[in-house]
């Protein structure tokens, strides 16, 4: 049986002039807590993730998450860097947007956030009208990407987009023209393709914003072995620079032993 256990992010501070209580915490500021929530601890593959079961509790209004025990030990890891160091530029960008929005709603009200897990010493995090979790140096860059996987769907009324499911990211949606989706012969629904796209990447750490792709190009992708093309290769290369090398052994070498 899987290990469970909780992520706390309690919430002190003042509705007016009366403490701040689960009977006067209104529900749109639930909302938001529980999407910040979803971003603090799974910030990309959403529709892959564990359930996350939920309480709300009092004193002054305390939001419980409970999540298999893996993820807590690394959600507390996080918390402790930045702790520390006092930065998130180091966060992915949906982590780092929801403690900036925390960060907001604590000027703005005169909230304190207190973050903190089930585990024993655990790590805590505390956002207050005082602290001043932005993040400083973040710079996005235009970058090409190719994604490979199996579409999932393909369309939309206003603005049309393709879903793709990929082993790496999960499903991504890369913004498309309506255009090519009509004047597309053929049907690319659960085939496996690849997508050649551009959007925006962090020079620092490499993240994707998955919410800027925009589609150029469909790529075919046949990721099974192919024999004639290794064969090729095999004979161009030994007309130039593979001389007595064992060709055979090489390329069970490259193909590690795949035989299709």
């Amino acid at each position: 049986m899987e290990d469970f256990g909780n992520i706390e992010i309690r919430i002190s501070g003042t509705n007016g002039n009366v403490e701040l209580s689960p009977d006067n915490y209104d529900i749109k500021d639930i909302i938001t807590m529980l999407e910040n929530a979803e971003n603090l601890l799974f910030p990309n593959d959403k529709q892959n993730r564990p359930t996350i079961s939920y309480n709300l509790q009092a004193g002054s209004v305390r939001h419980i998450f409970t999540i298999p025990l893996q993820f807590i030990i690394g959600f507390n890891a996080i918390i402790g860097q930045v702790n520390k160091t006092q930065d998130i530029d180091f966060m992915l960008s949906k982590t780092a947007l929801a403690i900036e929005q925390m960060q907001t709603m604590a000027q703005k009200k005169n909230y304190v956030f207190e973050i903190s897990t089930s585990l024993e010493n655990t790590n805590k995090l505390e956002v207050t009208p005082q602290t001043k979790y932005f993040r400083k140096n973040v710079v996005w860059a235009d970058a090409e990407f190719y994604f490979y996987g199996k579409i999932t769907d393909a369309g939309g009324k206003d603005k049309a987009n393709i879903h793709l499911l990929t082993e790496e990211y999960g499903t991504i949606r890369v913004q498309t023209s309506i255009d090519f989706l009509e004047q597309y012969e053929k049907n690319i629904l659960y085939k496996k393709m690849g997508i050649y796209a551009v959007g925006k990447q962090n020079v620092k750490s490499g993240e994707i914003d998955m919410s800027t792709l925009k589609f150029l190009e469909l790529v075919d992708y046949q990721p099974k072995y192919d024999a004639d093309y290794l064969n090729r290769l095999r004979e161009k290369a030994q007309k130039s620079w593979l001389g007595n090398i064992n060709t055979d052994f090489w390329i069970n070498e490259i193909r590690g032993g795949y035989n299709g």
